[in-house]
């Protein structure tokens, strides 16, 4: 079977076009976020995988629990995807549409790790760096592993900025094993 991604790209990529040309990829987005939280209920997850359910009822059972949170596009959407049986890839389509959105406005998401709780001003001057770094507007994320001992690790797509103090031990160990 095909990997999820590559099934829900044309999807994603489907409602990208039809918002962006609207000029609501807000609303898209935040349509996509409840349509995706409403996949991710296990209750609706077993619906979804009922044969005994038929795919009309499943999609009326997504677009009446968003009752008028979803545009008639939107609804749509969830009746095709519930015809096919594509309801489960919700998230990676809401993914794969953020992403896409993203690109649009120039934005790159940051997922901060740091060894401790960072302050709002210290927050802000990592992201006005890291805005700097990339050339691009940075929304970041925050989580805190105390396993790193100091400093931070920055994620940004497929390319890690890794200044924490466990990395720098551990290069320190191989240079000394060398």
């Amino acid at each position: 079977m095909a990997e999820r991604s590559t099934i829900a790209r044309p999807y994603a990529e489907a409602v990208f076009r039809l918002a962006d040309s609207a000029g609501k990829l807000h609303e898209w987005s935040e349509m996509l976020a409840g349509l995706a939280q409403v996949a991710g209920d296990e209750r609706v997850r077993t619906a979804i995988a009922d044969p005994n359910i038929p795919s009309p009822k499943v999609a009326g059972l997504f677009i009446s629990v968003l009752a008028g949170k979803l545009s008639g596009e939107a609804e749509n959407l969830a009746r095709v995807l519930a015809d096919n049986q594509r309801l489960e890839l919700l998230p990676e389509i809401r993914a794969q549409f953020e992403a896409l959105k993203n690109e649009r406005e120039g934005v790159v998401e940051a997922h901060i790790i740091s060894a401790f709780d960072l302050g709002p001003g210290q927050r802000s001057e990592l992201t006005a760096l890291l805005e700097k770094h990339t050339g691009r507007k940075v929304r970041s994320s925050l989580a805190v592993d105390k396993e790193l001992i100091g400093g931070v690790r920055v994620v940004i797509g497929d390319k890690v900025i890794d200044a924490s103090v466990r990395a720098q031990l551990h290069a320190l160990e191989s240079a000394l094993k060398a």
